[in-house]
């Protein structure tokens, strides 16, 4: 018997609906530590925007606070319009702006650029001998088992030096952020006891994230601190360390990032940044 058309169409029609609602479902975006898969997105780097886009004056804020503590309890970024220098510790988030102090993120407020992850520690370090930031760095990375995956980075304990910055907030026409860097404010805290967090990135990322370290600093009250500039790290001092496998970015829908030329290699720019 001779197959009917219609029965041959309705077949196909009901194979690319099965298949559309596959996608579907593949691509429905999971919401952070729910479900069966709150594991593998405990183990994502999410990140707003992209480093190269805020060297180039890209301050606008495009993500708020709330929405990015549904993606992490640690992280780093900074304010909109460069409004100081965040750090998230233990789901508590902070500004540290040019006063010095430590300022709790007002929930509405947004991010031009952050990165946040849930923190669960898979490895311990311990530095054995007294060192400074850039000792430390080269002990650490001795230690990581691949320089192609994401780390995010705790350290606390007492410190005889930190020395970190934050900068004002800027108005429009922004500059760029290495001329903002230029006349940043510099904090020198003595004996400290307060926690160091962030994130080493693989090469990988160039361009889109800041290859090798970027640590902030807070203090044990929640007062003070500030993007790493230098610091002691005393003898056997304890780090902890999250394998992070996954990546996530969202980037801004909306304004100058639309626009900005993003093909140029601002390396030269990131290194003056982060000195």
């Amino acid at each position: 018997m001779a197959e009917s058309p219609v029965l041959r169409y309705a077949a196909v029609a009901v194979v690319f609906l099965l298949i559309g609602a596959g996608i579907a479902l593949a691509a429905a975006p999971r919401s952070a530590g729910s479900g069966d898969d709150a594991g593998a997105d405990r183990d994502t780097l999410f990140q707003v925007s992209t480093i190269d886009a805020l060297l180039q004056g890209m301050y606008d804020g495009s993500l708020t606070f709330d929405e990015l503590a549904t993606y992490g309890d640690l992280g780093i970024g900074c304010g909109d319009r460069l409004d100081g220098e965040l750090v998230g510790v233990d789901g508590e988030w902070y500004l540290i702006r040019t006063d010095g102090r430590a300022y709790p993120v007002t929930g509405s407020a947004t991010t031009p650029f952050a990165a946040a992850t849930f923190f669960d520690p898979d490895l311990t370090i311990t530095v054995g001998e007294p060192t400074n930031l850039t000792g430390f760095g080269r002990h650490l990375e001795a230690e990581l088992p691949s320089r192609n995956l994401f780390y995010a980075i705790r350290m606390d304990g007492t410190f005889p030096r930190v020395v970190t910055r934050s900068v004002p907030v800027q108005e429009k026409p922004y500059p760029r952020l290495a001329d903002v860097t230029a006349n940043q404010t510099v904090f020198t805290f003595e004996n400290v006891t307060g926690t160091v967090v962030g994130f080493w990135a693989p090469e990988l990322v160039k361009g889109i994230n800041v290859p090798g370290y970027h640590l902030h600093f807070i203090t044990r009250d929640r007062t003070a601190g500030g993007h790493l500039l230098d610091m002691t790290v005393p003898e056997d001092s304890v780090v902890q360390i999250d394998v992070t496998t996954n990546f996530t970015m969202v980037l801004p829908g909306a304004g100058d990032f639309w626009t900005v030329d993003l093909s140029d290699d601002l390396s030269d720019d990131l290194e003056r940044v982060e000195k």
